[in-house]
């Protein structure tokens, strides 16, 4: 447990300084760089599935090296670099920069990270071990919006000095990596080559990462709810208070809804989250006055708090022990690629169709892979030796 506190306050600090970043790039795009959302579009596609190639890749070295930690050290610290790129931003070009380099390194630690929670945790626990880490990731967002509101009341108009701090909280995340103890595993590496056939993989695991990679075509980047807010008259720092609600409800939630997890299962949790998805978009395309917009953000940290640890548990639960960092990574791949074209469609309907026209496209994704999600996991796994029954 221990090792679970250290990596969830990892993920904290890291957070604070993501969430001061975040939800200011496509107000800073677009109202002082004079980008279009189509831009935004480009921008988070092409940094989200960029690094999500590594993650995939990296969860195999892990597995194949049998360390976990100096790849997780490497990517925290490369994100910390990249949120430098920010506070030197002129143009759309240095923001795309930026990105590309602090999710590069969130598609090298992302994997080998989980898998380390995995391997500090009982499996009959996985649900409460990764809801924790969500809570406490998603509180460090908390405290990241926060601070950014706090920090632009006194200079409303400059979003810079918000980057240039955001990088404090990051350095520390870094520093208390060191002290995660890890497991290392001492057999032979050769005997750990993995072929990762996706013929031999578990029916239900596959079938799971088929509807995974479904879903998350109809998932745009989260910076449209916040250009939506902006689009519905909301000045930055109310989007700001919006997006405040959704991290808070997602950490206040994260844990409880982990911990449900393993008593009532992954399946119940995950297509209900995805049916709220699928209600929240369609709220946000119909919404027409901005006060509508609160308890929808709020609903959406109810998606995400029943969704994003469960759905790793649920991985880690199926996944046998020495493929564990790799499909824990595939799954972020596959999360990771689809939010190319996503943020792409996305950002061209809102230029040819209008701004509910994504919201509409992404809410009837989320109904449709909800009830296939229903399907695909009805029957329970026959868990092999070792593993838990998910």
């Amino acid at each position: 447990m221990v090792n679970i506190i250290l990596l969830g306050l990892v993920s904290f600090f890291t957070d604070v300084s993501s969430e001061m970043v975040y939800p200011l790039v496509p107000l800073f795009l677009t109202v002082q760089l004079g980008a279009t959302p189509a831009i935004v579009g480009v921008i988070e596609g092409l940094a989200e599935s960029t690094a999500s190639l590594l993650k995939v890749f990296s969860g195999y070295w892990s597995d194949r090296l049998g360390r976990r930690k100096p790849l997780a050290i490497t990517g925290y610290a490369l994100s910390t670099l990249g949120k430098g790129l920010f506070y030197l931003s002129t143009s759309w070009g240095w923001v795309l920069c930026g990105r590309l380099a602090d999710r590069f390194g969130k598609g090298v630690r992302t994997a080998p990270r989980d898998a380390l929670i995995a391997d500090s945790s009982d499996p009959r626990a996985y649900g409460l071990s990764f809801g924790l880490h969500r809570a406490m990731d998603t509180f460090g967002a908390v405290a990241g919006v926060a601070a950014a509101y706090f920090l632009l009341r006194h200079a409303p108009a400059d979003f810079r000095p918000v980057f240039l701090y955001a990088v404090i909280p990051a350095a520390i995340g870094v520093f208390l990596l060191f002290f995660v103890r890890e497991k290392r595993d001492r057999r032979s590496r050769t005997a750990q080559r993995l072929n990762l056939n996706w013929r031999e993989l578990d029916p239900r695991l596959k079938a799971f990462l088929a509807v995974v990679f479904l879903f998350t075509l109809g998932n745009s980047s989260n910076q449209f709810l916040l250009l939506r807010a902006q689009n519905l008259g909301f000045p930055v720092r109310d989007v700001l208070l919006l997006y405040l609600v959704y991290v808070g409800v997602y950490g206040l939630l994260a844990y409880p809804a982990g911990r449900l997890s393993d008593r009532v299962g992954r399946r119940r949790l995950l297509v209900w989250g995805y049916l709220t998805y699928g209600l929240v978009y369609l709220g946000f395309a119909l919404a027409r006055q901005p006060e509508t917009l609160w308890p929808l953000f709020a609903a959406y940290g109810l998606y995400s708090a029943a969704t994003e640890g469960v759905e790793k548990a649920l991985v880690a639960a199926i996944a046998p022990a020495h493929q564990r960092g790799t499909l824990i990574g595939l799954h972020a791949t596959l999360v990771g690629i689809g939010l190319l074209p996503a943020s792409l469609f996305a950002g061209l309907l809102w230029k040819i169709l209008g701004p509910a026209a994504p919201f509409y496209f992404g809410g009837a994704m989320g109904v449709l892979t909800a009830a296939a999600l229903a399907v695909v996991l009805r029957r329970p796994a026959q868990a092999p030796s070792g593993r838990e029954r998910p």
